[in-house]
């Protein structure tokens, strides 16, 4: 099972169904939000483990392709709530 490195360095295994309830929270339907984190899963399965920024790039890339304004909404709630910038950290 696939590991994801956390930003603190701890890790944890990698549930699709986190990727599922971020994407939601973008304002993604359940479909839409399915659909990507198992393009995702796909992405990562065969690896030992993943970072979360990796894991972060991933999914803002799929999302920004079906729709900016969700793709929009996660980069707010990150600056927001996280205090985090993730577009520039992402570069």
């Amino acid at each position: 099972m696939v590991k994801v490195v956390k930003r603190d360095g701890k890790e944890e295994e990698f549930i699709p169904e986190k990727v599922v309830v971020s994407i939601l929270k973008a304002g993604a339907p359940v479909d839409v939000a399915r659909r990507i984190a198992k393009k995702v899963e796909c992405m990562v399965m065969e690896r030992e483990n993943v970072t979360a920024k990796e894991l972060t790039r991933y999914i803002l890339a799929e999302l920004k392709k079906v729709n900016e304004e969700w793709y929009r909404n996660w980069i707010v709630f990150d600056q927001a709530v996280k205090r985090r910038r993730t577009e520039e950290e992402l570069k």
